[in-house]
């Protein structure tokens, strides 16, 4: 397969960008002998000498000690470093790179693929979000494109990615949602789930808001496994993941009650 006029692009080692997208839905990284800590699972494919340990590794606690201060979410993450280029992605979601000067901003824990350390990621306050503080480079995926707010703004649960310099939001709900029969018996029950025009984030004061074009989250999945595919060997064998045990375990079906792997993540 060639990549002439009308054909597919085909890259190499030369021709991929460096800390930039190949498309929106890949970004490449270029590792000069330095490191980058990326979420598991996020790396689909490279070039050169990199390896990949995990972040509580014993030659990097002096990394662990200024760039990772996340331990709820420290099996989730990995270190990469060496020489070469290495391609990030998740599911072809939308995949883009922003830069932090001596800022801070949290995002939800899934969309964060991958930081330079000279970021330190801290646990937000705010259950499922992680904080980037100081300066440098990161990686974040969406479910569509990103779109940025300011304040005072009420945003949808389920279309923030996250915020910037600003304080973190409070909860807000619609008055006939809480007055409201229906209202009574979701809260109680948590029947019939809730929607973006009853239950608001608000966010008040200076910064920035990041909202992603859809009111769909990313869906969370476990990392560390082997998808159970045809011609994938070791399919449907865990290597590490929260899949269930027995039959229903690894079709990946929670009974009633039983701790998902979202819920592990939040500390539930």
């Amino acid at each position: 397969m060639t990549g002439g006029p009308g054909g597919p692009a085909v890259f190499d080692p030369y021709s991929l960008p460096s800390d930039d997208n190949v498309n929106p839905y890949t970004f490449c990284v270029e590792l000069k002998g330095s490191q980058w800590l990326l979420q598991k699972g996020k790396m689909i494919a490279y070039y050169g000498r990199i390896e990949f340990d995990g972040v509580g590794h014993g030659r990097f606690d002096r990394l662990l000690r200024t760039s990772f201060h996340s331990p709820l979410h420290a099996g989730d993450w990995v270190v990469a470093e060496g020489q070469g280029k290495m391609l990030l992605a998740d599911r072809a979601y939308d995949v883009n790179s922003y830069d932090l000067d001596d800022g801070n901003l949290t995002i939800r824990a899934g969309n964060l693929l991958a930081y330079q350390p000279s970021l330190a990621l801290k646990q937000s306050i705010v259950p499922g979000f992680l904080t980037l503080i100081g300066t440098g480079k990161f990686v974040a995926a969406s479910n569509g494109p990103v779109v940025f707010m300011e304040p005072p703004l009420r945003v949808d649960p389920q279309a923030l990615v996250g915020w910037a310099d600003c304080p973190s939001p409070c909860h807000h709900y619609d008055h006939g949602y809480m007055s409201g029969v229906l209202g009574g018996i979701r809260s109680l029950t948590g029947i019939g789930g809730s929607s973006g025009e009853e239950h608001q984030f608000e966010f008040v004061g200076a910064g920035t808001v990041l909202l992603q074009s859809s009111e769909a989250l990313m869906a969370e999945r476990p990392v560390g496994t082997v998808g159970a595919e045809p011609g994938v060997p070791g399919a449907g064998a865990g290597h590490g993941g929260h899949g269930g045990q027995g039959p229903l375990g690894q079709l990946g079906v929670r009974m009633p009650g039983q701790l998902g792997d979202f819920q592990r993540r939040l500390g539930l």
